[in-house]
């Protein structure tokens, strides 16, 4: 693999999460959220998000779902590995995305826990690459908007490496 080169920093990270924490707050009052984080790639973003909302309740719950398989582009084929434990009927109910770009396994993680009757269900990413869309999407809490390319750092991986970056970096591929 090719140098990583930095495109958002830590401080940013940070500094973005604590906003997107106080929206949450402002949007949902005192009322009790359901994070379901999406494995491997959002613990970092979904566990940094929860300590930074004070005034509710959160749950933490997660699943694994994939269109990738071990190369750069998505496969289309959605595969949930592990699916929630937490009853979301009637819950607020937070998708934790590390990443959205074609909107393939969004769009049907969307639906899935939309048939399962929470009280609402929004979606949160920390990376959205929308000119990549080929599905459909309304992404209520975006981190950074970027630009077609491959990202890693800060939960994101290639082949399972460089999750452990504090930042978002990108590889020319």
């Amino acid at each position: 693999m090719k140098p990583i080169k930095v495109l958002i920093d830590e401080p940013k990270i940070k500094e973005r999460i604590k906003q997107l924490a106080k929206q949450i707050e402002q949007d949902y009052g005192e009322e009790e959220i359901t994070f379901i984080c999406i494995l491997k790639g959002a613990v970092y973003f979904a566990i940094d998000l929860s300590k930074e909302i004070t005034k509710n309740v959160v749950t933490l719950d997660f699943m694994k779902v994939s269109s990738y398989g071990n190369g750069f582009q998505t496969t289309g084929n959605i595969n949930v590995t592990i699916d929630h434990s937490t009853n979301i009927e009637n819950k607020h109910v937070i998708i934790v995305e590390d990443i959205i770009d074609s909107g393939y396994t969004l769009n049907y993680l969307y639906d899935y826990l939309q048939a399962k009757k929470p009280k609402s269900l929004k979606i949160c990413t920390l990376l959205d690459k929308v000119e990549r869309r080929e599905k459909p999407i309304k992404v209520d809490y975006t981190g950074f908007e970027i630009e077609n390319k491959f990202v890693v750092g800060y939960g994101l991986d290639y082949e399972d490496k460089y999750r452990n970056l504090p930042y978002v970096g990108w590889v020319e591929v």
